[in-house]
């Protein structure tokens, strides 16, 4: 996840429960063959390479398929271009954006060819964090005048005598590059490749109780198996992230948001309605990645065990 992340995840995987590489396929040359058939009942989601957004879509599908009996494609796409296949109607919507504002500048207030369809229910929020075991031996080191003090906890063979400073998928549109840059730190950006590939490294060095700094976001799943501490960077102020080059400061929390085909939010029937109304919380969204990400369901069937555990939730989307 997602703010320069998603502006900036959390910020992205092949759908997890199928690929998990470090960047999704541009699919803005590729029309799908289901996108835009003339009324007929078939849906097109995008689905962004981090397992909270594939939780959206494996819980929208689920519900548009045997519910309302759609027939759903999903297709991986990167954040920026998913905004291009979005307008020229080769998905239909995206169920989670962490804030484009020059893409929902150009296609939504000017062209006109996305339509905002609302708050997801979740708040994301970036940022930089440490094991909490970590803390326990260096409380100060939560403070980001601190972190050139540990800089050498935090060496790898990968971050060439610095600090090591974990990211995800280069797919990312992340500040942390400028951060390090404006904020004098030594420390070097290294890409773990994939969300799935930062995953596995966090969890490996939490297992030998090894230090890291990493870039990471929530919701997710993970914090509830790897107690992370977040790195105090300087506040946040409205603008302070306008000049991507210039960041000096944190990111920011952002109300996730779902985007519609302009055309397909008009003539898109109920599905179009049922994605307006789609709104959950943190917990749910996690409650689904935890069953795909770490138990292994395929995302329909962690769908479905979430469906049929809070119908009072998703009744009101149909209604």
């Amino acid at each position: 996840m997602r703010i320069r992340l998603r502006t900036a995840v959390p910020v992205a995987l092949a759908v997890l429960g199928l690929t998990t590489g470090c960047g999704a396929a541009d699919m803005t040359k590729q029309a799908s063959p289901f996108a835009h058939t003339g009324g007929g009942k078939s849906v097109t989601l995008s689905v962004q390479s981090w397992v909270g957004a594939e939780s959206n879509v494996a819980v929208a599908q689920y519900l548009l398929e045997h519910k309302l009996g759609y027939r759903v494609d999903t297709v991986q796409v990167d954040e920026v271009p998913a905004w291009d296949a979005l307008s020229q109607g080769r998905v239909d919507a995206i169920l989670e954006d962490w804030g484009h504002p020059d893409q929902e500048k150009r296609y939504v207030d000017d062209k006109k060819t996305i339509a905002h369809a609302g708050d997801l229910g979740v708040t994301g929020h970036i940022g930089w964090f440490v094991p909490t075991y970590l803390v326990k031996q260096h409380p100060d080191i939560t403070d980001w005048h601190n972190l050139n003090k540990y800089a050498s906890l935090f060496r790898t063979a990968e971050s060439g005598g610095k600090g090591q400073l974990m990211d995800g998928s280069p797919s990312y549109v992340t500040n942390d590059k400028a951060l390090v840059k404006n904020l004098k730190l030594n420390y070097q950006v290294v890409f773990a490749g994939s969300e799935a590939a930062q995953i596995t490294q966090m969890k490996q060095f939490a297992k030998e109780k090894k230090p890291f700094l990493t870039y990471w976001y929530s919701p997710q799943w993970l914090f509830k198996k790897v107690p992370m501490t977040e790195v105090k960077l300087p506040p946040y102020k409205d603008g302070c992230d306008a000049d991507a080059a210039k960041i000096t400061c944190a990111y920011p929390r952002t109300p996730l948001q779902k985007y519609l085909n302009a055309d397909f939010a008009r003539s898109g029937g109920k599905a179009a309605e049922f994605l307006k109304k789609f709104r959950w919380t943190t917990d749910d969204q996690n409650e689904v990645s935890l069953l795909i990400a770490q138990d292994k369901l395929s995302p329909d069937a962690a769908a479905k065990k979430w469906v049929d555990s809070h119908p009072s939730v998703w009744k009101q989307w149909l209604s």
